[in-house]
């Protein structure tokens, strides 16, 4: 019996992480659970951080590869490239001359073809990642990801150095990143998943999920500082932090209590332990069955919520892939701003992203409400996007404002979505206690969104060579209907809330009404 024991505690230890076992060797002693619950909070934030930080990059060098704003300037090409000679848009000219095949006739096109293709490989590439995270070791598939990712958007950098123009050398670099990237969020919600319990579910993720503002934000700064020393070093560096992460991750992240031998802590309290039983997801029990496609599509809820989450993320990437073009090519104050100014200043819209996701957390907590949270911020997006593009050319005091305002609303439902919510579906009632479809719902939720992610960026390289009015126009629409979407859910909702009050209120009578005389 003993025997068996330490014999259990020898392969729970052996199957720590190698980072971990030299830190405890170090200490000469196991951490505790709130230890690891640390731990692995700051591995997964900065990893999908990290992941985002990649993304991110495509937008701010967006501006260098393509320069041409005829449509916004009225200029003609000679004049333009005048205009950034004279200093008045850019640091450096040089950057501003385009890139081969970019600085073309369609050239915005073709950038939204390229961020498309990106998304739709990452959108499909998302279901199958999810299905690889239910069945294999989350570490390994994370840091794989994230190695390969940093790989290939070193790649695409690497086209200034080797003096690239092919379009279909840019056009394969990034779908291959694309389904690198997919294996990042499947993997870090069900690791957090197994490792943190119910209580403020909403509030807690909200500040979790701050970690795809975050990596946004320092995509747009590293990529915006490194311009003047070539566009290919803004894809570079941040090729270099993914994998350094990645190799972070692989050493010290541990993806479940069972895996460090939590159970066997002396110092883990009943209520830690608790946790552990009925972690964030679902159980923990290594016997349940994985949960098959479609019939994660059938839990109830996931449906109408991955299609919200569709037009939502239209709205969120077209911000995420086109603002920094967009704010270098409109006149604010009637004065331009060069490209790295333009990349450094949309890092707001994230900011503004992060508060957001942490309000409609802490809201949703406080209502039990997630779907009249998530529909309320959309319908509020909707004046916030009108007022932004007709008020935001005033001054830059006001375009601060209403992009972070902007910010706040289109992110509050996409955080909201992607986190507490996938939450709550992956302890649905129907899935019978089974942990197996942590990633699996995830990944459709988030998958369906990449499509509309995908899209919206898209057609924002056709429709804005014509008009920037027309594409807000489509981001509006985009917004009313992903918050018509949940009108079911909503009504849902609410209605259970005047039941509740109205037996609560009948509850609270004096016996003697509620006898007849």
């Amino acid at each position: 019996m003993g025997s068996s024991n330490e014999e259990r505690i020898e392969t729970q230890s052996n199957n720590k992480p190698l980072g971990v076992r030299f830190l405890e060797r170090i200490r000469g002693k196991p951490f505790s659970f709130r230890a690891y619950q640390a731990i692995v909070l700051v591995l997964t934030f900065f990893a999908y951080a990290s992941y985002h930080a990649t993304r991110k990059t495509t937008s701010i060098v967006k501006s260098v590869l393509d320069p041409q704003t005829t449509p916004e300037l009225g200029f003609s090409r000679w004049t333009r490239l005048y205009y950034l000679r004279s200093g008045h848009s850019a640091e450096n000219s040089g950057q501003n001359n385009g890139w081969a095949p970019f600085d073309m006739g369609g050239g915005t096109a073709m950038l939204g073809d390229i961020d498309v293709a990106f998304l739709a490989v990452y959108a499909s590439g998302m279901y199958f990642a999810g299905h690889l995270g239910d069945r294999f070791d989350l570490r390994i598939l994370l840091t794989f990801g994230m190695v390969g990712t940093g790989v290939f958007t070193a790649l695409f950098g690497a086209g200034y150095w080797l003096n690239m123009h092919n379009f279909y050398y840019f056009l394969a670099i990034q779908m291959i990143a694309g389904l690198f990237q997919s294996t990042g969020w499947p993997s870090v919600v069900a690791v957090v998943g197994n490792w943190f319990g119910k209580s403020k579910r909403g509030l807690i993720m909200g500040i979790w999920n701050a970690h795809t503002s975050v990596g946004n934000i320092s995509g747009s700064l590293i990529a915006a500082a490194l311009l003047k020393y070539g566009w290919g070093w803004s894809f570079v560096a941040p090729g270099i932090i993914i994998a350094i992460a990645g190799l972070t991750v692989f050493l010290f992240l541990p993806v479940s209590p069972e895996v460090v031998g939590i159970e066997e802590v002396d110092d883990v309290k009943s209520s830690e332990k608790n946790e552990i039983k009925e972690p964030l997801l679902g159980g923990a029990d290594g016997k349940d069955k994985a949960v098959g496609f479609m019939e994660a599509w059938r839990i109830p809820g996931v449906a109408p919520f991955a299609l919200c989450l569709f037009f939502s993320k239209l709205v969120a990437y077209t911000f995420l892939y086109w603002l920094p073009f967009y704010i270098s090519h409109t006149a604010i104050d009637g004065k331009y701003l060069s490209d790295s100014t333009a990349g450094t200043l949309s890092t707001l819209f994230d900011v503004g992203g992060v508060v957001g996701g942490i309000l409609a957390g802490h809201i949703s907590d406080r209502l039990d409400a997630r779907a009249l949270t998530a529909a309320s911020f959309m319908y509020c997006a909707i004046p916030a996007l009108y007022f932004y593009r007709i008020y935001g050319s005033i001054s830059l005091y006001w375009n601060i404002a209403l992009m972070f305002i902007t910010g706040m609303l289109v992110n509050g439902p996409y955080a909201l979505i992607t986190t507490a919510v996938s939450a709550d579906l992956g302890t649905h009632s129907s899935l019978n206690g089974n942990s197996r479809a942590l990633a699996t719902v995830t990944a459709i939720i988030d998958g369906t969104g990449s499509v509309g992610a995908a899209i919206g960026p898209l057609l924002t390289g056709y429709i804005s060579a014509k008009s920037w009015s027309a594409v807000f126009t489509m981001l509006m629409v985009a917004a009313l209907v992903a918050g018509l979407l949940l009108t079911r859910l909503v009504v849902a909702e609410v209605s259970a809330k005047i039941e509740a009050r109205s037996s609560r209120n009948v509850s609270d009578l004096p016996v003697s009404s509620m006898v007849e005389p």
